[in-house]
């Protein structure tokens, strides 16, 4: 699917996370990570991974479709987690937004219900603490948009935008836009 999509594209395989760690030497752009491949595998296999290949994102990509385990993986370092079962444009829109320096998250995750969420005596989320345009910064920065864009398409400045993220992170108590997108999904923000 990658080379229809991206014909230039150079693809290695490797059959396994030992024989994947071995090709430490090579450059990638993007490592994709079965979760539930031979040998090695689940968080170990990610943790290997990420140790092997510190600057690459890597994508998990399983029939795995455990709300834990998708959150576990992003904990971990992993810059999204598509299942298997995606469509071939879901597959395009999430690369675009890992090679754009996003985090790809899939939607069962993002619209999780937390356990007791419908009780009355639940705190009110950090979430209310943001303002309207906050808020809207917030969600296009946990899609991916850089602050230029951010800040050219609502108009306002880089430094404003920088300001509004500082906040959110601060609500969230987050220190950077992973953090923040795992703390904005258990809180049920639509993005």
């Amino acid at each position: 699917m990658l080379r229809e999509v991206f014909p230039t594209v150079d693809v290695s395989e490797a059959d396994g996370c030992a024989a994947g760690a071995d090709m430490h030497e090579l450059s990638f752009d993007l490592i994709f990570l079965d979760w539930n491949m031979p040998g090695i595998q689940g968080e170990l296999a990610l943790d290997a991974i990420k140790l092997a290949f510190p600057p690459c994102p890597v994508v998990v990509m399983s029939g795995e479709e455990d709300a834990s385990v998708i959150r576990s993986a992003i904990a971990r370092g992993a810059a999204g987690y598509v299942p298997k079962a995606a469509k071939p444009e879901v597959m395009l829109g999430a690369l675009q937004l890992i090679l754009a320096g996003g985090v790809y998250l899939p939607p069962q995750v993002l619209g999780a219900s937390q356990g007791a969420a419908d009780t009355p005596a639940r705190p009110p989320s950090p979430l209310s603490e943001l303002t309207d345009r906050q808020l809207e910064v917030l969600r296009r920065a946990l899609k991916g948009t850089p602050n230029k864009l951010i800040a050219r398409d609502l108009a306002i400045s880089e430094g404003t935008v920088k300001s509004h993220l500082s906040s959110a992170f601060r609500a969230l108590d987050v220190r950077n836009r992973t953090e923040a997108l795992y703390s904005a999904a258990k809180l049920g923000l639509r993005l």
